[in-house]
């Protein structure tokens, strides 16, 4: 049975390849994959993302148009149920080991207003507080959500079912909600 899963997803990660703006060798993806925006997508090297991710590069919501970005860099590993929404930039660097039921996302569903608020959130516009940025040898738990606006240092560690609401000092681990670092790595 393993070899059965594994031949389709050899054959699935070779169909989605063609769906990105750039993928470097040995990108396996397992099936099923949700891809929004794939022309604004670079992947480097040896990429893995396990069952049920959600990779959103989004360039139209709502008749407003973005300017979305991801790049991924050498040697990334991600779970499963990983779910990437992006309208701004994020780059995430090499060697980084993202867990299983992961949010990665830029932008929310409109501003935190009583305008907003009333509005049914999928009418709202989408709005971002800043973009993503992930450091080189950065290992993310499990459970994690990674919020608009931070940059997480190289070397960090996110513990499992942290927050990250702002940025992340390098050669740091970080627990809890909101994410505080706890101790740094020397």
């Amino acid at each position: 049975m393993h070899e059965v899963w594994h031949l389709r997803n050899v054959i699935y990660s070779s169909i989605v390849r063609c769906h990105f703006k750039s993928i470097g060798k040995g990108g396996r993806f397992c099936y099923p994959l949700i891809l929004n925006g794939g022309k604004n997508i670079l992947i480097g090297d040896k990429f893995s993302l396990r069952e049920r991710g959600r990779i959103e590069a989004i360039d139209l919501y709502q008749g407003v148009n973005y300017t979305p970005s991801i790049i991924i860099g050498d040697n990334v590993a991600m779970g499963n149920d990983v779910h990437i929404g992006v309208i701004g930039q994020l780059k995430i660097g090499n060697n980084v080991l993202v867990g299983s039921h992961i949010f990665i996302s830029d932008h929310s569903h409109g501003k935190l207003n009583k305008t907003d608020i009333k509005k049914v959130a999928i009418e709202r516009r989408l709005y971002s507080k800043g973009n993503i940025i992930i450091e080189d040898n950065v290992w993310i738990g499990e459970g994690c959500v990674i919020l608009p606006n931070v940059k997480i240092g190289q070397n960090s560690v996110i513990g499992a079912n942290t927050v990250v609401t702002k940025d992340v000092p390098r050669n740091s681990i970080v627990v809890g909600n909101p994410g505080r670092v706890i101790r740094q790595i020397e």
